[in-house]
């Protein structure tokens, strides 16, 4: 098992407040990995532009960080900010790492005044590239996400030992939401990249879990030819690809990923008011559902956030918070850590048809059942 904590709120708070949540969950995982994303980015000392796409990963020497600079300025990216962290080595366990970056850059003078749907590519292919020189250069240079308003942070280790060794404490960088996984290393090597959330093209998922269908659902992505469906250093970064799958390939709303990785029954689709079309839904798609325990958790590009379970419920979370700050967690105890000032009586534990919606105003959270209907846009 793993566990997993997200905060989400108004105004941009510290991660440190969630690496405090994983502390009161640490009976769950077991130090062999943290991941850390970040959205909705403040930093103390550069006033942030989100048409700035922001580059995340490890560099592990001088080597792979000359490298980095080169390749950026030749395909046309102009540095606009380096983010350093108040390093505190004493924390660090194991491998000394070169540089740990955030970087914010302006877009090649080709990408000037397009949207950020028109970036989209230009922006996976460039991760990749990195992605792909690091490991031909044995894995000296990682790089997480490279997205407007995203910053990620991975390292092995526990997860206030990680923040002590980035000082993530002393508000040099706050967002408005903030998700974090320990990882309880089960059936893969440790590796920065096998660390929860996963990302591609602004949506991000992690999960707490064993996805024993993973490999049919692999190799389905793989047969797809998109270039992001690669990496599967865990068998939860399936969730990420399927969700972006859901959304980018298919344009169906958020509501159809539950039916995507964990379809109704066909009894129960007979007495559904649009079972014809979640019958299909279901055909097309059968190669994606999964086999559990999982609890998924995600985010969006506009901050919209989510968690789902698989059928088995056998990985709980919690649902809580107000107006303007939610919290979910693997625990009731992260719950806590993450908003105290709640009425915990208001909090929600969704069984096996749910899909539990916090949407970017933040006002309430949304919970949409398997059993209703779709938005009027997909009935169309």
């Amino acid at each position: 098992m793993c566990r997993l904590a997200l905060k989400t709120a108004n105004e941009p708070f510290s991660p440190h407040e969630v690496l405090e949540a994983m502390e009161a969950m640490k009976e769950g995982y077991d130090g062999s990995g943290l991941g850390l994303l970040l959205r909705g980015m403040v930093f103390e000392d550069f006033i942030y532009n989100p048409r700035f796409p922001i580059l995340s990963g490890v560099a592990e020497n001088k080597q792979a960080w000359k490298r980095l600079d080169a390749f950026m300025e030749q395909r046309g990216y102009e540095l606009k900010y380096d983010h350093k962290f108040h390093m505190d080595r004493v924390h660090m366990n194991g491998k000394d790492r070169y540089r740990y970056f955030l970087r914010a850059y302006r877009m090649p003078d080709t990408y000037q005044g397009g949207t950020i749907e028109q970036w989209e590519p230009e922006l996976m292919a460039t991760r990749l590239a990195l992605r792909k020189d690091g490991e031909q250069n044995g894995g000296d240079l990682s790089v997480f996400s490279f997205w407007p308003d995203v910053a990620m942070i991975k390292e092995v280790g526990w997860p206030l030992q990680v923040g002590k060794l980035l000082s993530l404490h002393d508000g040099q960088i706050k967002s408005r939401v903030c998700m974090a996984q320990g990882r309880q290393n089960t059936n893969y090597g440790i590796n920065l990249y096998a660390c929860h959330p996963f990302f591609l093209q602004g949506i991000s998922t992690m999960t707490n879990g064993e996805n024993t269908a993973f490999v049919p659902i692999r190799d389905w992505l793989l047969g797809q030819s998109f270039e992001g469906y690669m990496g599967y250093q865990s068998d939860s970064e399936v969730f990420t690809h399927i969700l972006h799958y859901t959304l980018k390939q298919l344009k169906l709303p958020l509501e159809a990923y539950k039916h995507v990785i964990t379809p109704l029954s066909i009894d129960e689709l007979d007495r559904h008011p649009q079972g014809d079309f979640l019958k299909g839904l279901r055909n097309v798609c059968k190669r994606l559902i999964i086999d559990g325990p999982n609890a998924v958790i995600g985010t969006l590009p506009d901050e919209t956030c989510l968690l789902v379970m698989d059928h088995k419920k056998l990985r709980p979370s919690t649902v809580g918070g107000r107006e303007g700050m939610w919290a979910i967690a693997s625990e009731m105890c992260g719950v806590d850590a993450m908003i105290p000032d709640r009425d915990p009586n208001l909090d929600f534990q969704p069984m096996r048809e749910h899909t539990v919606i916090i949407p970017p105003d933040r006002k309430e959270m949304k919970i949409w059942s398997q059993f209703d209907q779709f938005p009027l846009s997909l009935a169309a």
